[in-house]
């Protein structure tokens, strides 16, 4: 989890990395999932109750991540979304 964790950290880190030509296909599929809901620059719309990814410390998301994945944080989404990351 925590590698696919850092490759959502670093995704979220850049404005449309999704689309970034570097980046490579899987890099991509996890930005965009994330970006969906998370927004393209890991800040969320104004006045959302979803929290922005930018600027939060890699060890806090993948505690969060985590968390959601054992079901032990409340979420709506997150937790189905976490379930289908693995540890890698």
């Amino acid at each position: 989890m925590k590698r696919v964790l850092t490759l959502l950290l670093a995704a979220a880190a850049h404005t449309a990395a999704y689309a970034a030509p570097q980046a490579d296909l899987a890099t991509q599929q996890l930005a965009a999932n994330c970006a969906a809901c998370h927004g393209t620059d890991g800040h969320a719309a104004p006045g959302s109750a979803l929290p922005g990814l930018a600027g939060m410390p890699a060890e806090a998301l993948i505690k969060a991540m985590a968390e959601f994945k054992a079901g032990t944080r409340p979420a709506t989404l997150m937790h189905q979304i976490a379930k289908g990351y693995s540890d890698a």
